[in-house]
């Protein structure tokens, strides 16, 4: 068995992260005498079956109430869409989780008091984004719903955290045999002020840091739901990517977490891929976006693999934000530079750009999985020069058929049911006629 509270170092990982959660390597013991690679698998089927036909409900639900995204100026479907597809995955997750994942023997009580923790804190999240999605809100309520849910995750209460807390990561460059003292940057832990999850001034760093990965990731994932099936295609990827290292790190309770996370993600693929019959909207971006937040942290040895397998997206976030600033506008400006629309004005089609990003996701989680310690960092940067040559490869397709990408959009509508949709390959046909 392997249990520790807020030092976890790895023996069999390639990276280990200083975060306040349990982790073990125990043999779990679950109900009806299920083994936990069979739990694992059950897990995932359940979750996928309850998201595939909770979603049938969403739709007749959202088409009766009439919560439809309605065709607009800053739209580009052209019939009402329902967008409360995020639902449907959260309920698979919920119940599959709260029947398979809790009732294992041996799960620690940090675990226990962590899932529950980030259940309340993906409720708030689902809550206020569904009333976003039906209702609209500006963009500071739904912030402050966000640091919410992430004190929340944090757990502040009898002095300490309780919930989840990354104060640290591993060195990639520390040394293997060290005598004496040894300067802070060949040290096996870098850690941010502190070495044990206590609520002191000296916390406030690892908190920001916590609260930025969290609440990046969650805007991360929304902003790549630009396309039918995109994000919910590379955020299953890599939930199964974070599967695979979870259980051969031996934390199979993280495993099945995630294997039911992933299960819930692509039941409701099948009715978001082009052309979408439901979109996922915000309350579906932003629970995702959490949930990989969060799986990527609890165990440790996962934020290198997140970096890899989400870091096109996070770079095309950053260097979308970074233009807008540069051109004087807000960060959460709207218009039509991430990249998938640069990839639409290549004249690839909707599922074609899919494909191409699932592939993208593949080929760096199999690296992630692969690349020794030492080398965790220049897979990172492996996946900046793949940005960068993908920008250079679609600008010189954009000038070649003379359709160059807007930098500025329409002004913001009125919400009616989400903010960016889903093009279809009718939009496509559009872009090339214009």
């Amino acid at each position: 068995m392997f249990y520790q509270q807020s030092m976890l170092t790895l023996p069999r990982a390639g990276n280990s992260f200083l975060v306040q959660a349990y982790i073990s390597e125990q043999s779990l013991q679950p109900l009806f005498g299920l083994s936990p690679l069979a739990v694992l698998l059950l897990g995932g089927v359940c979750a996928f079956v309850f998201a595939y036909l909770f979603t049938f409900g969403v739709i007749a639900v959202s088409r009766k109430a009439g919560w439809l995204d309605v065709p607009a100026e800053r739209r580009v479907h052209k019939v009402p869409v329902p967008r409360l597809g995020g639902v449907a995955i959260f309920l698979a997750f919920v119940i599959t989780s709260a029947c398979l994942y809790v009732t294992i023997y041996g799960l620690q009580q940090k675990e226990v008091v962590t899932y529950w923790l980030f259940l309340l804190a993906s409720f708030l999240i689902v809550a206020v984004h569904a009333y976003d999605d039906v209702k609209g809100l500006k963009p500071l309520p739904k912030l402050l719903a966000q640091t919410l849910s992430v004190l929340i995750i944090l757990g502040p209460f009898n002095g300490r955290f309780n919930g989840v807390l990354l104060f640290g990561w591993s060195n990639p460059f520390r040394a293997i045999h060290a005598y004496g003292s040894i300067p802070w940057y060949r040290q096996p832990e870098l850690t941010l002020f502190i070495h044990q999850p206590d609520i002191t001034w000296l916390a406030i760093p690892a908190v920001l840091f916590t609260w930025f990965w969290m609440v990046g990731m969650m805007n991360t994932v929304n902003f790549i739901d630009g396309l039918d099936g995109l994000a919910a295609g590379i955020v299953a990827i890599t939930g199964i990517f974070i599967t695979i290292i979870s259980w051969t790190l031996g934390q199979q309770s993280i495993a099945i977490l995630a294997a039911i996370f992933t299960g819930a993600t692509l039941g409701f693929l099948p009715h978001n891929w082009n052309p979408a019959k439901i979109f996922m909207g915000d309350t579906g971006s932003q629970f995702l976006g959490l949930a990989l937040a969060v799986l990527s942290i609890i165990g440790g040895a996962k934020i290198a693999l997140a970096l890899m397998v989400l870091g096109i997206p996070i770079l095309d976030v950053a260097v979308v934000a970074i233009n807008r600033i540069r051109r004087g506008q807000h960060p959460l400006h709207y218009d039509k530079t991430h990249l998938h629309h640069r990839f639409l004005a290549t004249g690839l089609s909707v599922r074609q750009i899919c494909y191409v990003m699932y592939g993208l996701t593949i080929v760096f989680g199999i690296l992630a999985l692969g690349l020794p310690r030492i080398y965790k960092p220049i897979g990172i940067i492996l996946v900046g020069l793949t940005m960068t040559g993908l920008i250079v490869w679609m600008d010189y397709r954009q000038r070649k058929r003379g359709i160059r990408i807007k930098l500025d959009g329409p002004d913001p509508m009125p919400k009616t049911g989400g903010t960016d949709v889903s093009p279809t390959e009718k939009e496509v046909s559009m872009a090339r006629e214009s």
